[in-house]
């Protein structure tokens, strides 16, 4: 098994230009050297994957269990992000093997990222729905409330999934299909286009496209 994908900071946003002259905004994401602190095989854990592991956490900070198994995987402290990526069948990295992006990635290929959106707090139905606002004069008091919510004496309830105030960013996202534009081996860069998800500085992680996972997994079985 291989490894697909790797453990990334979004650095922030800037443009290039493609061969064809044109330009392209893009995301760079800063991608240290990604460490391989174990394997899953089908035999023993059902399924195959690889766990990675980049920065190291605070002394004062380290868990004894995680600190021992990453010590035993040739890691000096616990890594401070750990991540599972799928195995694509390959040949297997060896545990405690250093991964850089020149070992994973190549420019025109398409990846999917993932991280964790922008979080905003609560917010209400106007900035997290896009919601209308009420009159502005005549004595309105119904500038920014959502209004009726509800039903009356039959079903009496507020349906699951109405939209409403509440907690707004701050989620799991994924964009899928992104092309890598550039790839800078030495200093540990990748530069994809378009946005990806979160703040500068935030964790990320870029593997392969689902296509380009299932059609691996399809070469691997037929082999």
């Amino acid at each position: 098994m291989s490894v697909t994908g790797l453990i990334g900071r979004k650095v922030g946003m800037t443009s290039v230009f493609d061969d064809s002259g044109a330009m392209v905004g893009v995301t760079v994401v800063a991608v240290e050297p990604n460490r391989v602190l174990a394997l899953r095989t089908a035999e023993r854990d059902g399924y195959e994957a690889v766990v990675l592991g980049v920065g190291v956490r605070r002394a004062s900070r380290a868990r004894r269990p995680q600190l021992v198994a990453a010590e035993s995987a040739g890691f000096a402290g616990e890594p401070q992000v750990v991540r599972e990526v799928e195995a694509d069948g390959a040949e297997a990295p060896e545990v405690g093997a250093s991964i850089g992006v020149a070992d994973v990635f190549a420019i025109g290929q398409y990846v999917d990222v993932v991280g964790t959106s922008k979080g905003k707090g609560f917010q209400g139905t106007v900035k997290r729905h896009n919601f209308s606002l009420g009159p502005r004069s005549h004595g309105s008091k119904n500038y920014r409330e959502p209004g009726s919510t509800g039903h009356a004496t039959y079903p009496g309830r507020v349906f699951k999934g109405k939209r409403m105030p509440g907690q707004m960013g701050n989620k799991r996202r994924t964009n899928r299909g992104v092309r890598v534009v550039g790839i800078d081996a030495e200093k540990g860069l990748v530069m994809v286009a378009g946005s990806v998800p979160g703040s500068d500085s935030g964790v990320v992680l870029v593997r392969h496209a689902v296509a380009s996972r299932k059609a691996a997994r399809q070469r691997s079985q037929g082999s």
